[in-house]
């Protein structure tokens, strides 16, 4: 027996509910696949940054859109999801640095998004907590935080709200195209699925999953090394970042600090991830060079999740250039999280109708072809 749909999706986190949403919304009949939970890896355990800022020129249309959507998220999937626009302050550590973020404004400013360069006296003035040593920054007011555990479920509630059948715990064995679309076959479901499109945000799979049907790119994988402290009293703003992108740090509602550095260690097979304690100790030394006043305060834990990392650092987000109705999103590299609302929004419209109005033109897997060539990182 084989059950017909619109569109089936393989993944489900942050961009493969979004998509499953966005293609509901348009009447689409959808079925998401998720080989665990939704948002069990790099949507779920990721730093919870919501930046624009500091991103490559190739994400920045994306990156406009999906800020849109994380504001309008009450009224898209019933929560906000703890998004708070906290703004996002980058510190130079060096003239250079600082330059850099000058550069970077402009292309901010093209986008219309607002940044504000600092210099040490508005940072001593706006952010005392600080350490001394930052000669400036960029101040991003649109910026935030937000919740990672509570996104991608929140948008696969709201996909199954407008009729989109979620499996969890739930494995493709077979994915091929035949006569009438797609066919896959899974391990907890005995009827054939068949879907006229197919969707590929598989993350840290996404390329075996593409491979599949011809399109060939290489994934890494990667585990981003997370920690949080206990709460403490209302010290840290805006989330915070640095030149290098050595260290991260913002301070949760609930009074909690989280910060990142480093790598963990993912085994891709067995869906298992853990982070490393030197890695750890490393990340909480560098937080504390940033912000000192977390030198006496209790660290919980440290988690990390499978994040899939393309040789470039940018995402696949486009068609395939090997089969027709196939769509990938997928290889996000560690800054997908902001970028997933809008990922979803955009291959709806590239499974459903053809198309999108925004520019994803540098994040095309063609990109990785012989000869052919993005701009360096911004």
């Amino acid at each position: 027996m084989t059950k017909l749909y619109d569109m089936a999706i393989i993944g489900g986190g942050l961009a493969g509910c979004s998509t499953a949403l966005h293609a509901s919304l348009q009447g689409a009949s959808v079925i998401l696949v998720e080989q665990s939970r939704c948002g069990a890896q790099a949507s779920g355990v990721n730093y919870g940054g919501v930046r624009q800022q500091g991103r490559h020129p190739a994400e920045m249309a994306l990156a406009r859109r999906s800020r849109a959507i994380w504001g309008n998220l009450p009224n898209l999937i019933g929560t906000d999801c703890d998004f708070a626009a906290t703004g996002h302050l980058k510190l130079a550590r060096n003239d250079a640095d600082l330059a850099d973020l000058s550069a970077h404004r402009l292309l901010l400013g093209d986008h219309g998004i607002r940044a504000d360069l600092l210099d040490a006296t508005d940072l001593k003035r706006r952010f005392p907590y600080l350490a001394k040593h930052y000669v400036g920054g960029s101040f991003c007011p649109e910026d935030g935080q937000a919740n990672p555990r509570l996104v991608a479920p929140a948008f696969a509630r709201a996909a199954r709200l407008m009729g989109a059948n979620i499996l969890e715990n739930c494995r493709v064995i077979s994915a091929e195209t035949g006569t009438g679309g797609f066919f896959l076959r899974l391990d907890a479901e005995p009827t054939q699925i068949r879907a006229r499109r197919l969707v590929n945000t598989a993350g840290a799979w996404g390329a075996a999953v593409a491979a599949q049907f011809g399109d060939h790119v290489e994934e890494a994988v990667m585990a981003p090394n997370m920690c949080v402290t206990e709460p403490i009293p209302p010290l840290i703003g805006p989330n915070l970042g640095i030149c290098g992108g050595s260290i991260y740090i913002r301070q949760a509602p609930n009074g909690s600090v989280i910060f990142g550095a480093g790598l963990g260690t993912a085994d891709r097979e067995h869906l298992r991830a853990r982070p490393l304690a030197e890695t750890t100790m490393d990340a909480a030394v560098a937080a504390i060079g940033m912000v000192p006043q977390l030198r006496n305060v209790l660290l919980l834990r440290s988690w990390t999740g499978i994040e899939g990392r393309m040789p470039d650092g940018l995402p696949v987000v486009g068609p395939s250039p090997a089969v027709d109705r196939l769509v990938h999103g997928f290889g996000f590299s560690g800054h997908g999280f902001q970028l997933g609302p809008a990922v979803g929004a955009v291959l709806a419209e590239l499974s459903l109708e053809g198309h999108t109005t925004t520019s994803i033109a540098g994040l095309a897997m063609t990109r990785f072809t012989p000869g052919h060539a993005l701009g360096a990182r911004a």
